[in-house]
């Protein structure tokens, strides 16, 4: 008997009380349903909701100034997140010249650190949800710095690829806790939009990272070492930031309960009943992020080397083409995370996807300046689907482990995903092209395009069969009152209080945006 989960909020349950039950402020409740009945709701639970859609603005007048804080600081850490990773797919050739290495060989730097997250995840994210955010995130920070300066000190291909391991281990533990601390105090009605924009700072890190590597690589006689070592200041002030700030309600809330009995035999409970009731679930989760890694990293580990190898494009021309496009993927992640809160997260993944498919014949085949608005609508396309990621999986995840869980699922597709540039380099040298003799010296060239077009569209595909076929828990509640998971760990019917112990007034968005004036 498969276990069906809820689709959509407990206002659209009204209309699909045969298809989805939830509990309280939209908790799905399992039913047992066989997988024919559980199948044939997922064409009905696609239709978009059309809940209203209100001004952005207003939205965001909806978060206190600590959830704005909580946001800001999971943003900034986010960002430089994705520019120490990209770091290296912008310095592919250089670094091959210093090392004597094979582009390909130096993309297993890529690699490891895809391979090496879901370690950091796992470590990182169990610590965070048993013992808080705050300092496994300054941890994680921490080793951003060391490995950063490592790497720009690095004299041999064997410790490239070490201090790229152990530096995918530290970014491993990142992604679920700031979305964590991001969104689990986000006001309801706000989350897609804030979910869109938490989820673009990978996109600004790739645009912060290309712009630096246009001023710091080959402008010195360290060649694309100072880049790395830049890469090293920031995370100083983002660990300033986050010990300025306290841990978020909700999982203040969780500790609060669990300070009533043995907390750390209690961690071990809610794991067991998460685990047990779950697990179909959190297969799917891993599934479904090796398809969006797949459809990240595809889409741009080795475009930029096909731009600079296959069309000749100058270092200006590369750093305005990757601009441009990471312009196009912060507009489109914010924009369709944020329609997600009217459309539903599952039928705005899968629009974005076919979007995307439509798209990849001028954004890989044109070869001229052209093809940067082919670019940008791509990255737009792509970042709009992951856009609504990081809200779609806290959704989904166990309340108890929300940062092991949105991590851990994060970081296994990115292990399942981590050979994606690799695998397109090395099937790319399968189609070579007449060589460029320049100065003496003959460039390989291959037709990359071809090999991430057809890759690409075999990624789409996987991910709208995916999206279409999984469970949907848009509205669901994220505090500890509304979790029959923690009820059953701790053996306590968990009442809705502040953090004082006193009772909670359910004040609703409409009251808090009043009182805010």
């Amino acid at each position: 008997m498969a276990h069906a989960k809820g689709d959509y909020s407990p206002d659209y349950n009204e209309k699909h009380r045969d298809d989805v039950h939830f509990a309280g402020a939209g908790e799905p409740v399992e039913d047992d349903m066989s997988w024919g009945k559980y199948l044939a709701t997922r064409i009905t639970t696609l239709k978009p909701p059309m809940d209203k859609v209100e001004n952005p603005l207003t939205l965001l007048r909806l978060l206190s100034t600590k959830q704005w804080l909580f946001f800001t600081c999971s943003f900034i850490a986010w960002t430089w997140d994705a520019f120490d990773f990209f770091t290296v797919s912008l310095t592919v050739t250089d670094l091959a010249k210093t090392f004597g290495k094979t582009n390909t060989q130096i993309s297993w730097g890529i690699t490891l650190v895809l391979m090496f997250r879901s370690v950091g995840a796992i470590t990182f994210g169990l610590a965070a949800d048993r013992w808080g955010r705050k300092w496994p995130f300054v941890v994680n920070n921490v080793l951003f710095i060391v490995l950063e300066l490592g790497t720009g000190f690095c004299q041999t291909y064997k410790q490239f690829l070490a201090v790229r391991a152990l530096f995918g281990v530290a970014m491993g533990g990142l992604y679920g806790n700031v979305a964590a601390t991001a969104l689990e105090d986000c006001p309801e009605r706000a989350r897609g939009l804030i979910s869109g924009m938490l989820q673009q700072g990978y996109a600004f890190g790739y645009l912060l990272a290309t712009a630096f590597a246009r001023g710091l690589v080959n402008t010195t006689s360290h060649g694309w070492r100072p880049l790395f070592w830049f890469g090293a200041g920031p995370p100083v002030l983002i660990i300033a930031f986050r010990l300025m700030l306290p841990e978020t309600d909700s999982y203040i809330e969780r500790q609060r309960v669990r300070a009533a009995g043995n907390a750390g035999a209690t961690f071990v409970k809610e794991g067991k009943v998460a685990l047990k009731r779950h697990w179909k679930l959190l297969i799917y989760m891993v599934l479904l992020m090796a398809g969006f890694n797949f459809m990240s990293h595809g889409s741009q580990d080795l475009y930029p080397t096909m731009l600079t190898n296959q069309y000749g494009f100058s270092a200006n021309a590369l750093t305005v083409t990757q601009v441009v496009a990471n312009l196009g993927a912060m507009t489109g992640g914010t924009v369709i995370g944020y329609l997600s809160q009217m459309f539903g997260r599952r039928f705005s993944i899968i629009s974005a996807c076919i979007l995307g498919g439509a798209l990849l014949y001028p954004y890989c085949f044109v070869g001229n300046e052209r093809v940067m608005a082919a670019a940008f609508f791509e990255q737009a396309a792509v970042q709009g689907a992951w856009g609504v990621i990081p809200i779609h999986l806290m959704e989904l995840s166990p309340g108890s482990f929300r940062t092991f869980v949105v991590g851990t699922s994060y970081q296994l597709g990115n292990l399942v995903s981590s050979a994606s540039s690799t695998i397109e380099a090395t099937i790319g040298e399968r189609f070579p092209l007449p060589p460029l003799v320049k100065e003496g010296k003959t460039t390989h060239r291959y037709a990359y395009g071809k090999v991430i077009a057809i890759f690409m569209g075999c990624v789409f595909a996987y991910v709208i069969v995916l999206t279409f076929l999984g469970p949907e828990y848009k509205g669901r509640s994220m505090g500890a009152a509304h979790d029959h998971d923690f009820e059953e760990a701790t053996g306590r019917q968990i009442e809705d209080t502040d953090h004082d112990g006193f009772e909670k007034r359910h004040d609703s968005d409409e009251d808090q945006v009043t009182k805010s004036h």
